[in-house]
């Protein structure tokens, strides 16, 4: 089976480097015209299923994603939520180093041993992600392909689980918005990472595409 795993498009918090976590943020013009490019590049590829998380920046994604034709496949899964953040949601992270500078310095060096203020842990997260992911691919073939999207660190654990890496190194790849990412295997307990932030459907080959916020 085949995972395409991608990121939502851009929001006008990520632009502004805010850190959304599970605050209901709609896709920004940006973020629209970079999942209709997403669009674009899937509209050839074979998709049996569709799932996203619930939270309407990543709906909207997979929508546009899969097209008029495609849409009505899709499914939704709390399990694919963002990160609680806490709350750092609605904040810069300039205003954070202000509040909580100890946990935004060990956010970004150590953030496998972070709880947010009143929000979730990396391994809360990838608790509740991963058999999501699992659910998703559940009676799949051989051949069969689905869709998922959700968001920036359910994206780095899952893919962390993956590649065999700790959750420590969560910040050692980048997902852009709308990225993909391909994944291969029989299961989902077998499964080969073939690409890892793909987003040349919208940025060029040597152009930044990061975010300052999850």
């Amino acid at each position: 089976m085949k995972i395409l795993l991608a990121r939502h498009g851009e929001t006008q918090w990520n632009a502004e480097g805010r850190y959304q976590g599970q605050e209901d943020i709609a896709l920004s013009p940006v973020g629209e015209a970079q999942a209709r490019a997403l669009g674009e590049r899937l509209g050839d590829v074979r998709i049996d299923r569709a799932v996203a998380s619930p939270l309407s920046r990543a709906r909207r994604t997979a929508e546009l994603a899969l097209g008029p034709a495609r849409a009505g496949m899709l499914a939704t899964d709390p399990g694919l939520m963002e990160i609680a953040h806490g709350t750092w949601e609605g904040l810069l992270a300039a205003e954070i180093r202000e509040r909580d500078p100890d946990r935004l310095l060990a956010w970004r060096d150590a953030p496998h041993e972070v709880l947010m203020p009143g929000g979730e842990s990396l391994q809360h997260v990838f608790d509740r992600a991963w058999p999501a992911l699992a659910r998703a691919t559940t009676g799949l073939g051989t051949d069969d392909t689905v869709l998922v999207v959700a968001h920036d660190a359910v994206n780095r654990v899952l893919l962390c689980h993956v590649l065999g890496i700790p959750l420590a190194r969560l910040w050692t790849f980048r997902q852009a918005p709308t990225t993909l990412n391909l994944l291969e295997g029989r299961d989902v307990d077998h499964l080969d990472v073939v690409r890892l932030n793909d987003c040349s459907h919208h940025t060029p080959f040597f152009g930044e595409a990061v975010h300052r916020a999850l």
